[in-house]
């Protein structure tokens, strides 16, 4: 098993990872009715059930650009089984690692447990790519396992702010794509992220930080 730098002191990596700012929602441009109802619904009754609940991920990013989102994810410190327990129409997929979809019509918000650091439930092959990692953990866990700073931006129902750990904001309105920790090892991780960042900065319109972009071209082949 290979050591990973997220059982490690990130905190001197990223401006506001030790004390992250809470954007209040007079200061962000989020607003409930550009939120699927299907996402507000498991949003609330994660809520009322005593759960953190938070938007997070790409549904979030384009909100603050003013695009309509594809999908809506949601976040929370309750675990896959609390979360099936809390709606009828759901059910858990993953092995790698355990989400619940929960299902309406014409929508799957996709509902996920709050990673932790990872230890000795973690399998890494030897090139660094994460096999099985169902580690469960808070939400300043949680952050440095996501993969862009843009992606990384928590949406918390019970208030409306934004919760940013690592700049992403910042990077969101500079349009900058940059990825959370050391690069080259985040790519080893899941070499896909180098497709994600190709796809994000074609989408999006992003341009990818230098420390970002600088292993793609080495480390291409993982992707064969």
């Amino acid at each position: 098993m290979q050591p990973s730098p997220y059982n490690q002191d990130l905190t001197t990596l990223l401006p506001n990872a030790s004390n992250p700012k809470r954007i209040p929602r007079s200061a962000h441009c989020i607003s409930r009715k550009h939120i699927s109802p299907n996402a507000l619904h498991v949003l609330y009754r994660l809520k009322n059930a005593g759960y953190t609940a938070c938007l997070v991920g790409g549904g979030v990013r384009d909100l603050l650009l003013g695009r309509v989102p594809k999908d809506f994810d949601v976040v929370t410190d309750a675990n896959p089984n609390q979360v099936r327990s809390l709606f009828r129409n759901a059910r858990i997929i993953g092995r790698r690692f355990k989400i619940v979809h929960v299902l309406f019509k014409s929508e799957v918000i996709e509902v996920s447990t709050f990673r932790g650091k990872m230890n000795n439930n973690t399998l890494i092959s030897k090139e660094g790519r994460i096999l099985r990692d169902n580690v469960y953990g808070g939400m300043d866990d949680d952050v440095w396992r996501r993969d862009f700073t843009c992606n990384a931006l928590y949406y918390d129902i019970s208030d409306f702010s934004i919760i940013d750990y690592t700049g992403g904001l910042e990077d969101v309105q500079q349009g900058r794509l940059r990825l959370i920790g050391d690069p080259e090892t985040r790519y080893r991780e899941d070499p896909v992220r180098m497709l994600r960042a190709a796809r994000f900065r074609a989408k999006l319109g992003f341009q990818l930080d230098p420390m970002t972009e600088e292993p793609i071209a080495r480390l291409g082949g993982l992707l064969a």
